[in-house]
């Protein structure tokens, strides 16, 4: 999954990425209690995440370049 994220320098990425997560979380197991098997360890996100910073590139670049990623098969 990749995710364009504008937002204020204040905030740390891992708060960030954590609140994501939590609310993400919350919402599928709400609209979606059947997929609770798929879970993994008893969770829907891993605890691991990768985030890069892209100051400075314009966001259409960022922008298309994430739309010309490839599905996973």
């Amino acid at each position: 999954m990749h995710l364009l994220v504008e937002y204020p320098p204040k905030v740390s990425i891992s708060s960030l990425v954590n609140s994501r997560k939590g609310v993400s979380s919350r919402m599928l197991r709400k609209q979606r209690p059947d997929i609770r098997r798929r879970y993994w360890k008893g969770r829907l996100w891993s605890p691991s995440y990768f985030a890069a910073s892209c100051g400075g590139a314009p966001i259409s670049i960022v922008r298309q370049y994430i739309e010309q990623q490839q599905m996973p098969h």
